[in-house]
């Protein structure tokens, strides 16, 4: 053995010992920031550096730069991201030399005490930013629905929103106003203020004690409040009374003169976007009562603060720790918070546009009716509110023993179907079906036309799950058949199996393909199926660290066994949505906060809810400064 082995085996072998000790002890004493030197950096140079190094850089990740426990949280999502590949065995790759169990674990173990506990300084407390927020398709028809009272939906027509900030369609980063945007806003205004009752829109009318200026200012102040979501002062509507009064002069009745005032509140930045004062202070500050009612209903809602809640803002009252309890209860349980199930649910499952994003083949699968496809994209939002409003565990979404069906999707799955037709709560004769693994929209959404994916199922597993997504896949990948006949003797599963053999592709198929083949079960339109091709289905695989599985039970089985991976993920997405941005390193302490909460529940869905709502970026915003 040569000098330079000898010493790398040396080396190996005290990183090893140090490692057992400290898993053997079972805890992890609280790291310094010398110990990522003397404890850490050690085995990442050993088992990491080959790839993640200064010069190698793969997937454009370099560990070497990270020299403290400090300069962890340059970039904390990188590191957090690392712990859970380095949890469960995907990192180091199989083919690369792998550290023994102990050493593993206690590696995870000094990381996550260095990520959990930031010694002062490290992090500051952020809000993050708040940049002016157009109001969305949905919430500018939602807004205007409560406005107005109207069930015309303008918003339909505009151009179709970005989408980011977790996956989100409402991150105020991506919603640009083009041009064009800003004619439909013209347009849909038009529309909307002359469809709009007299009395609604008009309420005050001049008397003899109250001349016409008195009477278009009251109706101005009125509407002005509830449009801009804000207390709004006589020098706020003094441009929209000149207005008024212009077109008074040149002509129009009361009322037409005051509808063309009201069109340009329409049409103002205020109604347009959500806008926040800035509050006066250094550092973190609490926004007011006000923004905090417009933040709680574009949250929950994805509308406009109704009366009731604005009420409470005007009287101070809304950060009372119980009235807003009471509030956010009372919105959760309003027909509106449907909304919130469509968007949240349908977006972070990508189901909401599955006619869009699913094409089975129609020949093959004649089943597949639009009227099967909207119940598909109906039954998880069916079952999260039923989630939310009876307090289920989170963990429902993973392992349900029940669903949410009308006739034609119990059909489909084989239940009993309601009698009246409507979406029921139906409890499932076993295991397979439940939580979303089971649900037709996601089987449909991750498959082909002709045929399923075990690598999409996968790939939809480890992204939307347990938020551990895998690197893109290199260049110039094969691809395989549309369909899933044997050729040339082979199984697409053997084809599958043939191609992660190759070194560039063992990595991540290591990880996707064993969640994919255990819901091989599941055809690609989400009907249990026995066979394929007339050959028995295997849907048996072992997941990195050597968990077998097989099957859709066992998997489930796997999934809850890493639950906090779970609820973490979906911490983060539902931060991200009631933020309406990207969530950023110096929101992480604030997850772990929520999701700590959560746990010490049961994984309750209202404690989820409300624990985000009491978040320190939901109720606070970054000072002025001064």
């Amino acid at each position: 053995m040569t000098r330079s082995g000898k010493i790398a085996m040396i080396r190996s072998f005290a990183v090893t010992i140090a490692f057992w000790v400290a898993a053997t002890v079972g805890t992890v004493s609280p790291v310094k920031a010398a110990d990522f030197v003397r404890s850490v950096r050690p085995v990442l140079v050993e088992y990491c550096f080959d790839c993640h190094d200064d010069e190698t850089q793969k997937g454009g990740v370099n560990l070497a730069r990270f020299r403290s426990s400090e300069s962890l949280f340059q970039d904390p999502k990188l590191w957090e991201n690392a712990v859970r590949q380095i949890r469960d065995g995907s990192m180091p790759p199989r083919n690369k030399p792998q550290p023994q169990e102990s050493v593993r674990l206690a590696l995870v173990g000094h990381l996550e005490e260095i990520l959990d506990n930031p010694e002062p300084g490290w992090v500051s407390p952020d809000p993050g930013p708040r940049i002016p927020h157009r109001l969305s398709r949905t919430e500018y028809n939602n807004t205007v629905r409560d406005l107005l009272g109207t069930h015309l939906k303008p918003a339909d027509q505009f151009p179709p929103d970005g989408g980011g900030g977790g996956g989100f369609d409402n991150n105020a980063a991506t919603l640009f106003l083009p041009p064009v945007l800003f004619e439909r806003y013209l347009a849909a205004a038009d529309d909307l203020i002359v469809a709009t009752p007299k009395e609604r829109l008009i309420p005050f009318q001049p008397t003899w004690y109250s001349p016409e200026s008195g009477a278009a200012r009251q109706n101005l102040m009125a509407f002005a409040r509830r449009a801009f979501r804000s207390p709004v002062t006589p020098r706020d509507v003094e441009p929209y009374l000149r207005l008024f009064q212009r077109a008074r002069r040149e002509g129009a009745d009361f009322d037409g003169a005051l509808r063309v005032a009201l069109k340009a509140v329409m049409v103002s930045p205020r109604f347009l976007f959500r806008i926040e004062p800035v509050p006066r202070g250094k550092g973190v500050q609490p926004v007011d009562d006000h923004t905090l009612a417009s933040r709680l209903s574009y949250f929950l809602w994805s509308s406009m603060p109704d009366d009731a809640l604005l009420s409470r803002a005007d009287s101070g009252q809304l950060r009372d720790p119980s009235i807003l309890r009471r509030e956010v209860e009372r919105m959760w349980n309003d027909p509106k918070a449907r909304d919130f199930a469509v968007r949240f649910v349908g977006q972070w499952l990508g189901t909401a546009n599955l006619a869009q994003t699913a094409n089975p083949d129609l020949n093959r699968f004649p089943e597949y009716t639009v009227e099967l496809r909207d119940s598909m994209v109906a039954e998880p939002v069916e079952v999260f509110l039923a989630m939310v409003r009876q307090n289920a565990s989170l963990l429902d979404f993973i392992d349900g023993r029940y669903t949410y069906a009308n006739r034609p999707l119990a059909r489909f799955y084989g239940l009993p179907q309601p009698p009246d037709g409507t979406f029921q709560r139906i409890d499932l004769p076993d295991r397979r079906r439940g939580g979303v693994l089971g649900m037709a929209a996601v089987l449909t959404r991750t498959s082909y036309p002709l045929r399923t994916s075990p690598v999409l199922r996968g790939k939809w597993i480890l992204e939307e799950v347990l938020g551990t997504p895998p690197p893109p896949p290199p260049p110039l990948v094969a691809t395989l058949p549309p369909d899933d006949p044997p050729r040339d003797g082979q199984t697409l599963r053997q084809r599958l199996e043939a191609h992660r053999k190759k070194e560039s592709c063992a990595a991540c198929h290591a990880r996707l393909d064993p969640m994919g083949f255990a819901l091989e079960n599941f055809d690609p339109i989400g009907r249990w199926r026995n066979d394929i091709q007339k050959q028995p289905v295997d849907a048996t695989g072992v997941l990195p660290g050597g968990e077998a599985v097989d099957g859709p039970v066992a998997l489930k089985e796997a999934l809850l066994r890493r639950k906090g991976l779970f609820v973490r993920h979906l911490t983060e997405k539902l931060l991200a949505y009631a933020l309406g941005r990207g969530l950023e390193a110096y929101d992480i302490p604030e997850v772990k906060r929520i999701v700590a909460e959560v746990e010490r529940d049961g994984y309750r869905t209202q404690t989820w809810i409300w624990a985000v709502v009491r978040s320190v970026p939901f109720q606070n915003s970054r000072g002025n400064g001064s």
